[in-house]
């Protein structure tokens, strides 16, 4: 025996329409926001609206956009954010601050594939998307696809050459500035610092905080102080040994993230050194699965994640309302997360602080 019954189709304005008593054209304009402008009466739009309820209808967002030329879309390309501890703040602010203009975000991970991003670029630019998002998993310079020229555009944690972009990044600077005064201000005065072997902005500009830091509290930056290595647990504990096994070690640690604190945290137990007692360390991108196991806790430098998705998506949307400016860089602060991996150093009068 076949069975007759028959798929149930989707509910559509006609239903709708019989179920109020009314036309077609007025569940439009009732839908549309348009009914009071018509002079449609009250108790109608609240018939209809009921109807809807009932009968589940759902507007077509896709023919409705075609009639007011926009789509509520906005694309959000990426390399490999969403494989990332940081990915979820991130998408989390683009999210909220489209959500509060009743946008949606379309995500596409390209896992860093040149032509995986093309193809998306490219499939959401048919969904007529209203301008991108272009994100990377760490703060560099980036080259474009041509075709973001056409479009509303702003990169996240990364950077043009192209100026016309606009971009939003971390303040690196500052945030190396803070770590450094926070163990100036606890009595250090001969830091040492972990700094990545990658050639990328954040590499030079949190360098260059820790260097204003102690030129601004009138501390000599001494180059042999510094020890690099890969920004992993490895080069951390690699560069620190270096380090700590100097004839005259430091009393505190800058270093480029967490992973390399994490690892100079190895480096000190190794040499039966206790933190922050004998060693204050300090790192950088709160990057929670690292710098809440320590032992003790790390004080670090928090990576404004969620901040700068929120601004991208902000920025982007005044673009497309042609209210926002293009080409600008803007930078984000980078705020201290203190806590219990620094203290005071331990024998060294002339790194206490005289005032």
């Amino acid at each position: 025996m076949k069975d007759s019954t028959k798929p149930r189709r989707p509910p559509n304005a006609r239903d709708v329409a019989g179920l109020a008593e009314v036309s077609v054209s007025t569940v439009s304009l009732v839908l549309n926001g348009k009914a009071a402008l018509r002079g449609i009466p009250e108790a109608t739009i609240q018939r209809v609206m009921e109807a809807v309820e009932r009968v589940g209808y759902r507007p077509n967002a896709m023919a409705a956009g075609l009639r007011r030329q926009t789509s509520d879309t906005i694309g959000f390309i990426s390399d490999l954010i969403a494989t990332t501890p940081h990915a979820g703040p991130m998408i989390q602010g683009a999210q909220d601050a489209a959500w509060e203009a009743e946008k949606i975000l379309i995500i596409v991970n390209t896992g860093d594939d040149r032509s995986v991003q093309d193809r998306a670029i490219e499939m959401m630019l048919q969904r007529q998307v209203e301008g991108f998002v272009y994100a990377t998993m760490y703060h560099r310079f980036v080259e474009l696809p041509a075709v973001l020229r056409e479009i509303p555009s702003v990169l996240l944690d990364c950077r043009s050459e192209d100026t016309t972009f606009t971009s939003v990044t971390p303040d690196e600077q500052s945030g190396a500035v803070a770590a450094t005064e926070h163990l100036l201000s606890a009595g250090h005065r001969r830091i040492g610092y972990l700094q990545t072997n990658a050639r990328i902005p954040a590499a030079m500009e949190r360098l260059e905080g820790f260097k204003m830091a102690l030129q601004s509290r009138g501390v000599d930056f001494d180059p042999h102080l510094v020890a690099t290595g890969i920004d992993e647990f490895s080069g951390g504990f690699e560069a620190a040994s270096s380090l700590l096994d100097l004839p005259t070690p430091p009393s505190a640690l800058v270093c480029f993230n967490d992973r390399m604190a994490a690892g100079a945290f190895r480096a000190a137990h190794r040499r039966g050194m206790v933190i922050p007692r004998d060693l204050s360390v300090a790192g950088f991108d709160n990057e929670e699965l690292v710098s809440l196991f320590t032992d003790p806790a790390l004080t670090t430098v928090q990576l404004p994640h969620y901040e700068m998705g929120y601004w991208a998506v902000t920025n982007l949307l005044g673009q497309i309302a042609g209210t926002g400016a293009a080409g600008i860089r803007h930078r984000i602060a980078c705020p201290l997360v203190a806590r219990d991996s620094v203290g005071p150093p331990k024998d060294d009068p002339s790194s206490r602080d005289e005032n």
